[in-house]
């Protein structure tokens, strides 16, 4: 089962990270490949690992630029949007 909303950020941090290079390449990859396991998985995310990984992503939006930065809170509202439909808290 695919969760629409953590493809589409998955597939932003992806542009996201070849944009940029050096570490904070390296972390938008990571998220990106994260949250594409995660919108592949059988059981869905729960609101913690969400919450994780929405603060990574503003985190890393607050140390870039431009489009690449837009590119990352596109992403992490994508990530809002699904975490909006998940059950509990």
């Amino acid at each position: 089962m695919t969760r629409e909303e953590l493809q589409t950020a998955s597939q932003l941090l992806k542009e996201a990270a070849e944009a940029t290079d050096g570490d904070v390449q390296a972390r938008l990859y990571e998220q990106s490949d994260q949250l594409a396991k995660l919108a592949d998985r059988e059981q869905g995310p729960d609101h913690g690992r969400l919450a994780r990984h929405m603060t990574v992503l503003h985190e890393l939006a607050e140390s870039l630029d431009g489009d690449v930065a837009e590119t990352v809170r596109e992403a992490r509202q994508q990530v809002l949007e699904y975490r909006k439909g998940v059950p509990g808290v």
